[in-house]
């Protein structure tokens, strides 16, 4: 395996696909990593962002707030049962970091989850109001990288991937799924 550097412009496809994520930052020396489903694409041009939704209540909110850095991961079906306990609170379970390696890209203070499909470090934008009214946070894109075994040439690689390096779609209740196989149509034009 490889980490490999992915186009901004291109990042899009890191999660159009609807994966699960975990959401990760660090302020004053303290890491977290928290679950999350709602994250989406907000813009590729002229500069690259997106959404995520972080409950008020949620322990890494807090850290997003004070840096104003985060980050998204791909994690894949091997870390199932990771991203159930990363769903966890840190409140209720101060040691639920000790179940994860933890790693850091140089020039970046933010954590990152090993073992992912892909990796995106994001600047907040400062939108009082979304954080508020909203709990949502835009992230400016600063960089991204995927494992080039299921991502290279701006494209997934899942039909050639075991079922372990697949990415994850949590529905309720502990219920995943994984990214299933690929279907090509082309224009009948």
């Amino acid at each position: 395996m490889a980490i490999k550097p992915v186009e901004l412009e291109k990042f899009y496809r890191l999660i159009n696909h609807g994966p699960t994520t975990m959401i990760s930052a660090k302020a004053d020396g303290i890491e977290n990593v928290m679950s999350a489903s709602w994250v989406c694409a907000v813009d590729y041009l002229p500069k690259a962002k997106l959404m995520v939704i972080i409950d008020k209540a949620a322990y890494t909110r807090g850290l997003i707030e004070k840096s104003g850095y985060f980050a998204v991961q791909i994690p894949v079906v091997a870390q199932a049962e990771l991203v159930v306990d990363m769903g966890e609170s840190r409140k209720e379970n101060p040691a639920k970091l000790d179940k994860l390696n933890l790693f850091y890209q140089e020039g970046f203070d933010v954590p990152l989850v090993e073992g992912c499909a892909a990796w995106i470090i994001c600047k907040v934008i400062p939108e009082p109001e979304n954080h508020e009214k909203h709990d949502m946070f835009i992230g400016e894109l600063l960089t991204a990288w995927a494992d080039d075994r299921i991502f290279s040439n701006g494209h997934w690689q899942f039909d050639e991937a075991t079922d372990e390096l697949k990415t994850l779609h949590y529905i309720a209740g502990g219920q995943f799924y994984k990214i299933g196989e690929g279907l090509n149509v082309t224009s009948a034009k």
